[in-house]
């Protein structure tokens, strides 16, 4: 009970330091939004154009953090929300899916797969892979490892990469495959590189909008609802916006 209440408090003193820290630097109403490193520009542009009437001084500021830390940020109160593609089930969060994330492959060119419209993991059964690290994304990585254990693939990881940029640059030095979520944009990859979407239903994750299930926060939750609105209509009638607070 002891502890309980001591993280409590310690979670109120770090809330009241950001408060203060937001007010020192004139912002009335600012919010600490969390994003994984491949994150869709389209859910980044629509965090940062959000305007919410009753809030017209709104600050929002974005960081970059793996999903684990997404989630024990979004606890510890240093984000106000965060988007995670399969964020763990705790009950002291609230997680709306908004969009689906597959994982994709990425190749030479000059790979036997690279002429097929649809790839699986067994088509890149004697390469090298590069992978996300575990810490980056837990459910992803143990996801890629049930899939070669139930498969038999002779599993070879060659290197970790945090995100796409060092994945496409390895693979265009024929360092491995990379099995990725599959990044919105590519930029302007390095040539003789390929990118497939896996199409094995089990590499297919929900992005969920993540707050902590306490907070009642007017400004949090009529952010969230703006952001939810324009996603989770394409997902379907059958999502409900699970948030504290009424539209």
């Amino acid at each position: 009970m002891f502890v309980e209440e001591a993280r409590s408090a310690l979670l109120h003193a770090d809330r009241a330091i950001h408060l203060a820290r937001a007010a020192h630097h004139g912002y009335d109403n600012m919010l600490q939004v969390g994003h994984p490193t491949h994150a869709d520009y389209a859910w980044i542009s629509t965090l940062l154009t959000i305007r919410l009437p009753l809030f017209p001084k709104l600050k929002v500021r974005l960081t970059t953090l793996f999903a684990m830390e997404l989630v024990r940020s979004v606890l510890a109160n240093e984000l106000h929300l965060a988007l995670v593609t399969a964020p763990p089930t705790d009950a002291k969060i609230t997680a709306v899916p908004f969009a689906e994330t597959r994982l994709c492959a990425v190749f030479s060119d000059g790979h036997a797969a690279a002429q097929k419209e649809q790839v699986t993991l067994e088509d890149f059964a004697s390469d090298e892979w590069i992978l996300l690290p575990r810490n980056v994304n837990t459910a992803i990585h143990d996801t890629i490892l049930e899939a070669v254990a139930r498969t038999g693939i002779p599993f070879r990881q060659a290197h970790g990469v945090i995100n796409a940029e060092q994945a496409f640059y390895l693979v265009s030095q024929r360092a491995g495959v990379a099995i990725l979520p599959r990044p919105s944009t590519v930029g302007a990859p390095a040539g003789g590189v390929v990118v497939r979407t896996l199409s094995d239903p089990a590499l297919s994750f929900e992005t969920s909008l993540v707050m902590r299930r306490d907070d009642d926060s007017k400004l949090v939750n009529q952010y969230a609802r703006a952001f939810l609105r324009k996603y989770v209509r394409k997902l379907g009638p059958s999502r409900q916006l699970d948030l504290p607070l009424s539209a």
